[in-house]
């Protein structure tokens, strides 16, 4: 009898404090945030700071409603202002982790994928982050800015939170990109790759969610790519390689490695399989739910497992 109260009282620690290990993540909840997202009056591209504005407001509405650490993070250009959002759990803990996500699009175009996928997964880690115990401080923030005609430069909003990050001396254990991770195909010849030989090793079907690492990367990208295929949640391949390969530092965690963060990227390898990159059919009508689902639920309890 004391062992089954004792059992009893383990598994009711393990859910309030750590939840369950198996599908977390709300298909309903991520078809509606990607209907808001990219079904709207203009697109949120540069040229329209009030949709963008727009966007801006409706992810921090969201975020309010898991944390009370919620704030824009404001910088101006050409008298312009642009906004990241930062939303903060495990705020006790001075290490920390960052996932992020853009929230703009390349011109005229709903951009689903690229990257109101991203958004969305930032918007559900919020609630399933919502007073968990955490080893770590994990911010989720959404970026502005990251698309041409400002990629690669330090307008790019991801480049502002990594410069402040370093200015504020945070100690900062690694950084996650979420860019594109909601497109998926099992027919032959659906994924493709910078170099052809590449897909001997990893096929050519786009059925899987890849994890994007650099040649020489830290601890923390080890050690959460562990957690992430421990979770077991999706078919997951990991990719390293030299940051001049086209395609590898396609995103915001380009501006972390700028600045010396351990940092990756998740991706469903963007223009590599998902023909609708940067036109107008990245329609929501094109994601597979079900298998984004199960990559947030990878994020999440790859980051929970963390030690």
């Amino acid at each position: 009898m004391n062992r089954l109260k004792i059992l009893i009282s383990f598994l009711i620690f393990l859910i309030l404090n750590y939840g369950s290990v198996s599908a977390q993540s709300d298909t309903v909840l991520i078809k509606s945030y990607l209907k808001t997202l990219t079904k709207t009056p203009k697109f949120r591209n540069h040229s329209n700071i009030d949709q963008l504005d727009i966007t801006a407001d409706y992810i921090k509405t969201i975020f309010r409603k898991s944390s009370d650490s919620v704030y824009f993070q404001e910088y101006t250009f050409d008298q312009k202002s642009y906004k990241n959002i930062i939303c903060s759990f495990g705020t006790e803990n001075k290490k920390r982790i960052i996932v992020g996500a853009h929230y703009d699009v390349c011109g005229d175009q709903e951009g689903a994928d690229d990257n109101a996928s991203g958004i969305v997964g930032l918007l559900e880690l919020s609630r399933l982050l919502k007073g968990k115990k955490l080893n770590y401080r994990i911010d989720l923030v959404a970026y502005t800015l990251e698309e041409p005609p400002y990629f690669r430069t330090e307008l790019m909003g991801s480049y502002i939170h990594a410069k402040s990050l370093k200015e504020s001396n945070a100690t900062v254990y690694g950084m996650i990109s979420l860019e594109m991770i909601g497109y998926f195909k099992d027919e032959p010849k659906s994924q493709t790759y910078p170099l052809g030989i590449l897909s001997v090793k990893y096929g050519n079907k786009g059925n899987y969610i890849t994890l994007v690492k650099k040649f020489g990367s830290g601890e923390f990208v080890s050690q959460f790519s562990k957690s992430f295929k421990a979770t077991k949640s999706i078919l997951t391949k990991t990719f390293s390689g030299p940051p001049k390969l086209p395609g590898i530092d396609f995103s915001d965690h380009l501006n972390y490695w700028k600045f010396g963060y351990d940092a990756m990227m998740i991706t469903d390898t963007s223009f590599y399989r998902n023909k609708n990159y940067h036109q107008k059919t990245d329609t929501m009508e094109t994601l597979d739910i079900p298998r984004m689902s199960k990559v947030i639920d990878g994020v999440y309890n790859g980051l929970i497992s963390l030690k």
